[in-house]
């Protein structure tokens, strides 16, 4: 099955979900409308109207649009295109999405694109060891039931919003233990995915890129004494030499602060006073 066909083999059991759900009373007719309309144009019937479903890989990256001149934003580094599921996905069809498309997890939504929760390989896997180890138990006329994302899905989803610092989604993959976060609007609607990989990628940034950046910064910071503190860069790890006087000290600790928060700067440092002295905080 091509990667389109499993597209729309995903959005036509969304609709039937939708469908459903409006049958027991859980949806209303927009729902279901909305869902026809992702179909059709997803198979061209309504032009621009091809949802958002794709994978956290580079191949399906869209070229970040940087927010703002130092900073990057979740918005800025986010895979658009994402593979999603709804939840009555089978764990077969789950497990063979997530190999054909080499990554590891999807988001698992509800009816209006609102992200229900996470299903990742790690999900998969854990299910497999159980149902392995009660393999023996089974009494004979038994029939097991396969799981579907409903079942097999963390819930609920640690999201996070477009316009949060590319810091807050580090911070939060390391408490929460994710790789993958997903990005949604105010709503709860999935706007696109993040992945420790994208977050990598801010570190592949060229040293003479970031030096040049740095010395834009300084002279915005400091622009009555052009020169009087210098940067280099090697490997990400910027290093300040030169000292702009007493009355001025505010101001590069200011300038230090924003430094250390530039795409792909993994530590700031002086040589002036303390050549050796590692500048973790800017307050100190």
């Amino acid at each position: 099955m091509s990667r389109r066909d499993v597209h729309l083999d995903a959005m036509l059991r969304h609709l039937g979900a939708a469908y459903y759900d409006s049958l027991q009373g859980r949806a209303v007719e927009a729902d279901v409308t909305r869902a026809v309309q992702q179909v059709a144009g997803h198979v061209g019937d309504r032009p621009g109207g091809q949802p958002v479903t794709g994978a956290d890989s580079a191949s399906a990256h869209n070229a970040p649009r940087h927010h703002g001149r130092h900073h990057s934003r979740v918005r800025d580094i986010m895979t658009t295109s994402v593979i999603s599921i709804d939840r009555i996905t089978p764990y077969k069809e789950i497990a063979t999405m997530l190999a054909s498309h080499h990554i590891g997890g999807m988001p698992v939504l509800m009816l209006g694109r609102r992200v229900a929760g996470m299903v990742t390989d790690a999900d998969l896997v854990a299910v497999a060891a159980k149902t392995h180890q009660k393999r023996s138990l089974l009494h004979l006329g038994q029939r097991p039931l396969a799981p579907t994302a409903e079942h097999l899905m963390t819930a609920p989803a640690i999201t996070i919003r477009p316009d949060a610092p590319v810091a807050s989604a580090a911070r939060s993959m390391t408490e929460h233990r994710v790789s993958r976060l997903p990005v949604v609007d105010q709503d709860g609607k999935l706007l696109g995915i993040v992945s420790r990989r994208d977050l990598l990628r801010l570190y592949l940034r060229p040293d003479a890129e970031i030096a040049a950046q740095v010395a834009e910064l300084l002279a915005e910071v400091m622009p009555d004494v052009p020169q009087t503190v210098t940067a280099t860069v090697c490997n990400g790890m910027v290093t300040l030499t030169g000292h702009p006087g007493e009355d001025l000290k505010s101001e590069l600790r200011l300038a230090i602060e924003l430094i250390a928060g530039l795409d792909g700067v993994l530590d700031v440092a002086r040589t002036d006073v303390e050549p050796t002295a590692r500048i973790a905080d800017p307050a100190d």
